[in-house]
């Protein structure tokens, strides 16, 4: 029973639009947790259900969090809720390429054909388009005998990836040029060029790495592609490996008025996980009162999150992980 109030509690919070947005966010994340477990518990479907039942809200920021924490759950009862949100042409873009994003995690193949659709209408938003595109690689790839031949190194972060890391690729900086080539290689399938985003990042952890700066430096050229949500995916990836050398080119996006909300939003949450770098606060606060909702409310929960870090807590979430287990 006091499972069974832990989640009826998170989801409360969750889908309390009086609530305030950090303590939101740190419920979804408490769900997510309790959503992933393996192998799955009586709260594993109750939290799948109470994340879902926050897509009534107007916040795009919470919305496109929901869509990507239940495609980390990889639990296929997460598949419908996903569905209904990319098939709803009234959501916000960035809401639906992270549904489609997080089919593409789960990797179910019964949305093949509803993403290739989507993926392939020319009236298509073309974030929306770009991420099916992603997914559609990315469930054949985890489905197929190729898959099942390549020798993946084991990545230092838990997350469900939209492209996995380029194989056969070892610590040795002389693979990073290679690996830049061809994640700035336009005329290669995004996928592809998402899989060498993906090595390169695994090439900066752990932070002392030789290889770590020099392929952040790579990464940060990502920057200057003509996609926003190759921009943006290049920001999310700074804020999984938190290195200060990525800090310059993130305040950059950030500060640039002209680039997409989903690319700003995405560099002031990876600032948020540099919060315990000098600066990295005082930057996020000029942009407490930005023009774009989404830019605003990322601030919010960044600057959330910076204060998580200079407290050296464990989980960004309400409550301890240990606790909810």
């Amino acid at each position: 029973m006091a499972a069974d109030n832990t989640v009826t509690a998170l989801r409360k919070v969750l889908t309390d639009e009086n609530a305030a947005l950090a303590q939101r966010f740190r419920a979804l994340f408490s769900l997510k947790h309790l959503a992933a477990q393996t192998p799955p518990t009586s709260q594993t479907v109750p939290a799948i259900e109470a994340i879902a039942a926050a897509f009534t809200s107007p916040s795009a920021l919470l919305k496109h969090e929901l869509a990507y924490c239940l495609g980390q759950s990889g639990k296929s009862e997460a598949v419908p809720f996903l569905r209904n949100v990319i098939e709803d042409r009234g959501e916000d873009a960035m809401c639906r390429h992270e549904a489609a994003e997080a089919l593409g995690a789960l990797g179910d193949e019964g949305s093949l054909e509803m993403l290739r659709q989507r993926r392939d209408d020319v009236e298509e938003e073309e974030v929306v388009r770009e991420t099916c595109d992603i997914a559609v690689e990315r469930i054949e790839w985890e489905h197929s005998e190729a898959r099942r031949l390549e020798k993946l190194k084991r990545s230092n972060f838990a997350s469900i990836d939209p492209a996995p890391p380029l194989a056969n690729h070892d610590t040795h900086s002389a693979s990073i040029p290679d690996l830049e080539k061809t994640l700035l290689d336009t005329s290669l399938p995004l996928f592809q060029r998402y899989r060498a985003m993906f090595a390169l990042r695994d090439l900066a952890s752990p932070p002392d790495l030789p290889t770590a700066k020099p392929a952040i430096l790579s990464l940060a050229r990502g920057f200057s592609d003509p996609s926003a949500l190759f921009r943006h995916e290049v920001a999310f990836v700074f804020g999984q490996l938190s290195h200060p050398a990525s800090i310059p080119s993130l305040v950059e996006t950030l500060s640039n008025t002209s680039e997409a909300s989903m690319v700003r939003h995405e560099a002031a949450e990876a600032l948020g996980s540099l919060g315990d770098e000098d600066g990295v606060e005082e930057v996020l606060r000029k942009f407490i009162n930005d023009p774009e909702q989404v830019v605003r409310e990322s601030v919010i929960v960044a600057l959330d999150m910076a204060e998580f870090e200079k407290n050296h807590e464990m989980e960004y979430a309400t409550i301890p992980i240990a606790q909810a287990a």
